[in-house]
């Protein structure tokens, strides 16, 4: 057993590090480690861990269960005893959430008590209490370790150590998320039946799964209206007590503290929200068990949600937008395009004068002098309607978007897609007194331009969210880039393209139109609710509708030309290096008909990979090719972290990842001109 264990273990290198650094007695390492995750996670394979490291350097271990003892001192003495007596042994801990009440005793008097030789590792579901960073005496003696899950690389390392196929492995890592207990009831999944690969994007596995990696993370839980407070934190992208007592009623202020605790929920300034796995397993197991109180459950909290973004003042309404979208996030092609970041990664503002310089700037940059012009003139007319958006802790505006509320005619001849807007309008009858169209302009951020990120979400919220407010509403368009990305997103809002294209600055853009005059949006929405889970909505998830091809089609390969300009091309390459780890997004991307993917027979993660490859063979590169694939190929939970991986300062760390993709986008570019084959080196 335990050489079987040893050849499947996978990851956890820093964890180990911290222990390897205290057996050798390397100064600064710590004594006692408090180790803590939700069930599942893998505490007890990393202790199992530990006690090899320990014995491979001839230190003693002695192994207390939670589980195995009554949640008293004398009890615990005892099970430990042997500590006592054994010079420079290795004490363990495990499942301490099931003798949590004795932290207290155990941090003021049992360890205290042990000889300066003893390393400890307290190993459980839940954190450990504040006194401990309190205390200036633990302060260079504890390290704390939130044991989180693998990642991209590590969880496929996990697979294939179990023998699974790499044909298989795709939606197996799409359904566990790098959990390690999902993982390994996935991985069992496929040794015993069939995988329909093509399929990988949808497939779940089958519902006794699902209820064994609940029973397994959530443990005994102490009532129903815990299991219930449960279901609407995974419905809900977060929650707040005032959402549950929308649906439990007056004992949510209990029912939220509950929730707050619980090691596999985790909080921020909104509120809190569960695993990913977890959420994804509530869901799934309350749908096969009940799809009535699913539904129900649904129901309630979109009619909540929905009422919410009509009284919500101003400035709380992206958030409550958001929260409503979320809701939709399984459906047609919602997962696609939105990312569904957590609040504060960007700020919206309203235009401010002082914004003018920067705003102009944004147009230029990423849409050219003629869209810069027509930015200038809307910000004379119509001011008001524009928003920036700024990253966190920067001054400057990085994007900006507009959602005009132009005056008849407004427009007509100082822009062309105003004129398109204005001339389908007129087409289609004159506006009654009292009514009005909104023209969602503009969606400008250089970086990622018109593609899925933290700033197109915050920009989409805000035009969902004030077409949900607008009254005497006629007609909404929204223009984007006419490249075909959009259009299955706007084929589930039932927006639809208009016939022809408009050209501003050498660009095709499409505008897409919805008439509202015999059904407002709060009603259409409502209606789209109810469609959505009768099964019946064209282009919900599960719904077997071909996703139309672009308006303006790229093409084909083998032109003598590339099918998109440079800049084009370089916002493309940027948004699939960010999707390398979204399957269903990347193939959405306009790469994927160049001639550099088509005409060579390789996929598009193909050509990245090489691409990234490619980086160690120039001058320099060798650091960059470190930087992208831990970036790209194998993904880290934020920057922050990759460049602790790295050990390098945060600075260096960005330095070299805008190195090397400049360079990935220069090495495609070249080889999409001339032509040839983008090979690994």
């Amino acid at each position: 057993m335990s050489t079987a264990r040893d050849s499947a273990f996978v990851g956890r290198e820093t964890e180990l590090a911290l222990l390897r650094d205290a057996l050798a007695g390397r100064p600064g390492a710590a004594s006692v480690f408090y180790v803590h995750g939700p069930g599942g996670i893998g505490k007890s394979t990393l202790m199992r861990q530990y006690a090899k490291e320990a014995r491979a350097v001839g230190r003693p271990v002695v192994h207390v269960d939670g589980r195995a003892l009554p949640a008293a001192p004398e009890a615990f003495e005892q099970a430990a005893a042997a500590v006592v007596h054994t010079p420079g042994a290795l004490l363990l801990i495990d499942t301490f959430e099931y003798c949590q009440s004795l932290e207290g005793w155990l941090r003021e008097e049992f360890l205290p008590s042990l000889a300066d030789d003893v390393l400890v590792v307290v190993a459980g579901r839940h954190a450990p209490d504040v006194t401990w960073s309190a205390d200036p005496g633990w302060a260079g003696l504890l390290e704390v370790v939130a044991l989180d899950d693998l990642s991209a690389s590590e969880a496929e390392n996990f697979l294939e150590k179990r023998g699974i196929a790499p044909a298989h492995r795709g939606p197996l890592l799409s359904f566990a998320s790098g959990h390690p207990l999902a993982l390994t009831l996935a991985a069992h999944v496929a040794m015993t039946q069939s995988i329909d690969v093509p399929d990988a994007g949808s497939w779940r596995p089958a519902p006794e799964v699902f209820a064994s990696l609940l029973r397994q993370i959530l443990g005994q839980l102490p009532g129903p209206r815990h299991r219930l407070a449960l279901e609407v934190c995974a419905q809900a992208h977060l929650t707040s007590e005032t959402l549950l007592r929308a649906v439990v009623g007056d004992d949510a202020p209990d029912l939220f503290a509950w929730l707050r605790e619980q090691p596999y929920v985790d909080h921020c300034a909104e509120g809190i929200f569960p695993h990913d796995i977890v959420r994804e397993a509530l869901a799934a197991d309350l749908r096969w068990r009940d799809p009535e109180r699913f539904d129900q459950l649904y129901r309630q909290l979109h009619g909540h949600l929905l009422e919410r973004i009509g009284s919500v003042p101003a400035e709380r309404l992206l958030p409550a937008v958001g929260a409503l979208q979320f809701l939709y996030r399984g459906e047609g092609h919602m997962a696609e395009s939105h990312l569904w970041h957590l609040p504060g990664l960007v700020e919206d503002h309203p235009y401010q004068p002082s914004d003018e310089a920067h705003v102009l700037a944004l147009a230029e940059r990423a849409e050219g002098p003629e869209s810069a012009d027509t930015v200038r003139f809307w910000l004379r007319t119509r001011p008001r309607d524009f928003r920036v958006q700024r990253l966190r802790a920067t001054t400057p505006a990085a994007a900006f978007s507009a959602w005009l509320r132009p005056k008849p005619d407004q427009g007509r001849g100082d822009d062309p897609v105003a004129t398109a807007a204005w001339d389908h309008v007129a087409s289609h009858g004159p506006l009654a007194a009292g009514e009005h169209i909104a023209l969602g302009r503009f969606h400008v951020h250089p970086r990622n331009y018109q593609r899925p990120s933290p700033v197109m979400d915050l920009m989409l919220s805000r035009m969902f969210g004030e077409l949900l407010r607008d009254s005497g509403l006629a007609w909404s368009f929204i223009v984007l880039r006419d490249d075909g990305f959009w259009n299955a997103h706007m084929q589930f809002c039932d927006m639809t393209p208009l016939e022809q294209p408009v050209m501003v600055g050498g660009s095709a853009y499409r505008l897409f139109a919805h008439d509202w005059r015999d059904l407002g949006p709060r009603a259409w929405l409502t209606d789209k609710q109810q469609t959505l889970l009768s099964g019946t909505a064209e282009g919900s998830a599960g719904a077997d509708t071909p996703v139309p091809p672009p308006c303006s089609p790229l093409p084909s390969p083998g032109l003598s030309h590339p099918a998109l300009s440079r800049p084009e091309f370089t916002a493309a390459v940027r948004s699939a290096l960010r999707d390398l780890s979204r399957p269903a997004a990347l193939n959405l991307n306009p790469l994927r008909r160049s001639r550099l993917v088509a005409n060579h027979g390789m996929t598009l993660r193909e050509v990245l990979a090489n691409a990234v490859a490619g980086l160690i063979t120039e001058r320099g590169g060798d650091k960059a090719h470190e930087v992208a694939t831990l970036a790209f190929m194998e993904g880290a939970p934020t920057q922050e972290a990759a460049a602790r991986r790295l050990d390098m300062p945060y600075s260096t760390y960005r330095r070299h990842l805008t190195t090397a993709v400049s360079r990935i986008e220069e090495t495609m570019w070249r080889h999409e001109e001339n032509g040839a084959p983008l090979l690994a080196p």
